[in-house]
């Protein structure tokens, strides 16, 4: 099942955004799930990701203090609220799933989600 990935926009630099991360038909019960962004002409890139279980985190170092990744058990949905935002953090957002917080293999990516910060 793909992801749906969803609240991408257009804001100013130092303004703040939250994408929100779903999956229908299906719970993010045992699994890590991720946020990653491709700007254009560049390759995908690794922003944050939550253990569903656990809580537990792993944060690229380019949006630390930023960026923070949380999830709502009951709305089965993870969050990505992306704040003081720069020009250089345009991008489609996307999120995947994979079956922990290292495991490194990425699945179900959805449509992604385009942000867009002005300078």
């Amino acid at each position: 099942v793909q992801l749906q990935a969803s609240g991408g926009g257009l804001v100013q630099a130092g303004g703040s955004l939250r994408l929100s991360c779903a999956a229908p038909g299906r719970t993010f019960n045992s699994y890590a799930v991720g946020w990653f962004r491709q700007a254009p002409g560049k390759e995908r890139e690794f922003v944050e990701a939550i253990s569903w279980s656990s809580g537990n985190t792993r944060t690229a170092n380019s949006v630390k203090g930023r960026f923070t990744i949380s999830r709502d058990n009951a709305k089965n949905t993870v969050y990505l609220q992306m704040n003081s935002l720069k020009p250089e953090d345009t991008a489609v957002y996307y999120c995947a799933v994979a079956p922990t917080l290292i495991s490194g293999v990425w699945g179900s990516w959805g449509q992604g989600t385009l942000v867009t910060v002005s300078s």
